[in-house]
């Protein structure tokens, strides 16, 4: 497995594998990685001859008071993980390698970053909107690899690519959980053991959505509503956002059918969390 820490450095590589007739699966990640990272390493191996990843905490898509100094980090930890899938190059660049001095150039987009935590958390899709462009540029993949715990996310990068016309196919996959419910995410390890416990109401909150429209409730105001009530019995759990929206768009429903993001977002004590599922 090559680390390689400059854009010079992949691209060498990349032109390698291209030169052979390799295709070349990519997962863009902030590193801690965890079994969520792991399913779209896997998803990336089978179908592509090459797997990149690139271990990046990105400055730019976090806000003034957000927690880009205490965003866990742990690089040996990341490298064995990789190495475990089979990971062909890990791209783990220095911030002044992807922005120098004098970098002015931004993505951004109307529309699907107007809700959700595009409106909880401003300036966060121009900067995830960027670094994804900018590793795409670089690592030059046929596939990337997005999980579906960030769905809005997954939404944006997807029109961002046919907008632009980038030429790179994105994989969405599943959410993946921890045996009691609760969804991966390096930020899970800023919970305390309370807090942990309390966070569960998030995907229990979820499933009782969910079971308001397998029973055939179509009303979103209702099916939020009950999302909600459930979140508050909780005494940790203070609500960002519960929201119904078209997962193509990220636009409100008011009516639940076909491809509608049920998403929220919530802190536990200090530590927010996201979570959502989407209807059939």
């Amino acid at each position: 497995m090559d680390i390689c820490y400059t854009v010079k450095e992949v691209r060498t590589k990349i032109n390698e594998w291209k030169k052979q007739g390799l295709t070349v699966g990519f997962v863009p990640t902030m590193g801690y990685l965890h079994e969520g990272h792991k399913s779209l390493m896997e998803a990336a191996r089978a179908h592509n001859d090459k797997v990149a990843v690139s271990i990046f905490v990105n400055p730019m898509q976090f806000g003034p008071s957000e927690d880009l100094k205490t965003y866990p980090r742990d690089f040996n930890r990341d490298i064995k993980l990789c190495e475990s899938v089979g990971v062909d190059l890990i791209f783990h660049p220095e911030p002044s390698e992807m922005y120098d001095d004098n970098f002015c150039s931004y993505v951004d987009m109307n529309g699907l970053t107007a809700e959700l935590c595009g409106k909880s958390r401003p300036g966060h899709f121009r900067g995830v909107q960027t670094v994804v462009l900018k590793l795409f540029n670089i690592v030059k993949p046929d596939r990337a690899y997005f999980g579906q715990k960030d769905a809005q996310q997954l939404a944006v990068i997807k029109r961002m690519v046919a907008d632009l016309n980038a030429d790179v196919e994105i994989i969405g996959c599943p959410i993946i959980r921890e045996a009691d419910g609760l969804a991966k995410s390096s930020r899970n390890t800023y919970l305390s053991k309370d807090e942990r416990a309390a966070a569960l109401i998030l995907s229990k909150s979820l499933d009782l959505g969910k079971k308001l429209i397998e029973q055939g409730e179509t009303d979103a105001k209702k099916v939020i509503e009950a999302i909600s009530n459930n979140i508050k019995t909780e005494p940790l759990a203070r609500i960002d956002y519960v929201s119904a929206v078209d997962f193509n768009t990220i636009k409100p429903v008011d009516k639940i059918g076909k491809s509608v993001l049920i998403a929220i977002a919530v802190y536990i004590g200090k530590t927010r969390l996201i979570d959502n599922f989407i209807t059939d």
